[in-house]
This record gives C-alpha cells, structure tokens and sequence, in this order.
C-alpha cells in the first residue's frame, strides 16, 4: 500500500505532470499536494475539484436509469492543459480524489490514465 506522499511522488512521474493533489471529496480539502507552482492556492482548487466532481456526478445521476453513477475518472481539457480526476473508494473515512494537472502538449492521456489506475489501486490496498 502507497503512503501519500509516495503517491503523489508517483502522480508526478506521470510524464506531462504539472502538479497533483490528494482531495478529501466530502469537505473538499487536500489531504496533500506537490508541484503546484506559487501561482496556485492548493486549499481553494481542493475544494472546487470536490464541487466539480460532485456536480458532474448528480447530473449524471439525475440522467442514468436507476439514479446512481459511479465515475471512474474525470477529464477536463482547458486551453492551459488537461486537468485528470480520479474518485477513490477507500477504507478511510471520507473518500479522496487524486487530482493531477498535466501539461498539454507534453503529456499523453491513455498513458495517464492508465497510471493513475494503478496508482489508485495501490493506494487503496
């Protein structure tokens, strides 16, 4: 099992990474974050990732059959990068978010995604 220190040590060496964080999903703080430059308040993109994520699962919820969704990974891709969101299922308390930005140009999102699947699941087990 990954501490979060090593997982976040591993997000980083997705190739393309900018910075990364670990989001408690329910109150919407970083449990822990690396490579942010100065340019980015942790605490503040911590709790709009949690709002984002919460948002695009009710939606999806009120248009799935049954009402319930599961989201395995979130991408959102802006003029300044892709932005890689991945809920957990976790034995803590509250369930996190790994959250990694990546450089547009440099980075190569199936290699990506399927990093952080791993990543995920070391961290879980």
């Amino acid at each position: 099992m990954l501490g979060l220190d090593d997982c976040l040590a591993e997000v980083m060496a997705i190739p393309g990474a900018l910075d990364a964080m670990v989001v408690d999903h329910t109150s919407g703080m970083a449990v822990a974050a690396t490579g942010a430059d100065g340019d980015v308040d942790a605490a503040r993109s911590a709790a709009a990732i949690s709002e984002t994520l919460r948002v695009t699962m009710d939606g999806l919820a009120h248009s799935a059959p049954g009402g319930t969704v599961r989201v395995d990974d979130m991408l959102v891709t802006t003029d300044k990068g892709h932005h890689l969101l991945r809920p957990l299922e976790t034995p803590f308390e509250s369930p996190l978010v790994i959250y990694v930005r990546l450089d547009r140009e440099r980075a190569n999102l199936a290699l990506a995604r399927f990093r952080l699947q791993a990543i995920s699941r070391q961290l879980t087990t």
